[in-house]
């Protein structure tokens, strides 16, 4: 998708192209048999399918025009490996300044991360027509901007990278709790995520945040074999068999949450990578630092305030000061009203109610979290409370 919307300028004939190249291989590969580079066979089939779509509608001479050789690369296969990374260069194109900052990670990861538009409207909290719309129009003003296909120079890296950053960490928060579906972790857009996260430290190896993101993807999807047991249900963070954490991407992780701390004053990334190598270095549950996590939990409120930050602070602060003290901070939350449809809100909520031994408080908001639950596993996970407090 990435090198064909380079090629062709266009993301809606890149797409296109590509379901048309699916539909190709489902019907011929179980009579041939899969091509020794599947890759780059859909990418080969994509990009002719484009071509003759482009010869039937008579713009082949203008795109040529405007893309010089490339857009045609020869006859046969090709070879994914002489490409560069046309990836990055489709996050930098998405993050464009032109483009409205939320437009930007809507189309990065519905073009990117390859989401549906569903899901990006549930992780943005917006109705699907108006994200669907977003959408459309970032893809406009690409088209209609004559936006480039290219990595920054250096002096302009800096002004685009909180864009970026924010791309990435969205992709791998999708993959790492997906919105829907019957699968918690969706490990393809995690890995994704993270292999771009290394190409921008390379690409930018002094910048602070990009190492701490860089840290915290590692440091949080070091995490993944644990989530879910044996039989498919959701595992809390402090009831993981922690002997299945990933302790290479823990040292990993743990190392570039050192390097990022040391070059800069802590940004959001840096912070939140913090507060996971924490987690990461407690052999057990007992020997978690929860105050030391609270308190960088409000470092973050401080410097990036949030309502999922002072959420999360309050979920730290139950942990290190007891049930009643994180309540007492999810009330005012709960008062302002803006994280109504949030389901993390109500689970720790309902999670603190209950052990402060209010049963029937408690209930109640397992019941309301049940009822913004959109993925499977949660859902199981709420109604296996909800069977618990009932006994």
């Amino acid at each position: 998708m990435a090198t064909l919307i380079r090629l062709l300028g266009d993301f809606d004939l890149a797409e296109e192209a590509v379901q048309e190249a699916f539909v190709v291989a489902a019907e011929r590969w179980p009579e041939h048999g899969v091509p020794g580079n599947p890759g780059a066979w859909i990418f080969t089939t994509a990009r002719n399918r484009a071509i003759d779509r482009l010869r039937r509608e008579k713009r082949l001479a203008e795109k040529r025009e405007l893309l010089g050789r490339e857009l045609e690369l020869g006859e046969g296969e090709a070879d994914m490996e002489e490409f560069p990374d046309d990836r990055l260069r489709l996050i930098f194109t998405c993050c464009h300044p032109a483009l409205a900052p939320e437009a930007r990670t809507a189309l990065t990861l519905r073009s990117l991360g390859g989401l549906t538009t569903p899901e990006i409207a549930r992780a943005f909290l917006v109705a699907e027509p108006a994200m669907a719309k977003r959408i459309v129009r970032a893809k406009r003003k690409i088209r209609d901007a004559k936006i480039p296909y290219v990595v920054p120079e250096a002096h302009e890296l800096p002004a685009r990278l909180s864009s970026v950053l924010a791309v990435l960490y969205l992709v791998f928060n999708e993959g790492y709790s997906a919105s829907s579906g019957d699968s918690l972790v969706r490990r393809e857009l995690c890995a994704e995520a993270i292999r771009l996260g290394g190409v921008l430290t390379a690409l930018m190896p002094d910048e602070a945040e990009a190492l701490g993101l860089l840290g915290l993807m590692l440091l949080q999807d070091s995490r993944r074999d644990a989530r879910v047991d044996a039989g498919g249900e959701m595992v809390l963070l402090e009831e993981q068999n922690r002997a299945l954490w990933d302790r290479e991407q823990i040292q990993a992780g743990l190392q570039f949450c050192r390097r990022a701390l040391v070059l800069a004053p802590a940004g959001r990334y840096a912070l939140q990578a913090a507060i996971a190598a924490e987690h990461a270095r407690a052999g057990e549950p007992a020997a978690t630092d929860w105050a030391r996590i609270a308190a960088l939990y409000g470092a973050l409120e401080r410097t990036h305030p949030s309502p999922v930050v002072a959420l999360n602070r309050a979920a730290a602060v139950a942990m290190a000061e007891g049930p009643d003290e994180g309540l007492e901070l999810i009330e005012e939350l709960v008062a302002g009203g803006r994280l109504d449809s949030y389901f993390p809100l109500h689970t720790a909520r309902a999670d603190l109610l209950r052990r402060a031994e209010r049963r029937a408080e408690a209930l109640q908001a397992y019941q309301s979290a049940l009822a913004l639950a959109t993925n499977e596993v949660e859902r199981g996970f709420v109604q296996r409370r909800l069977r618990e407090l009932d006994g």
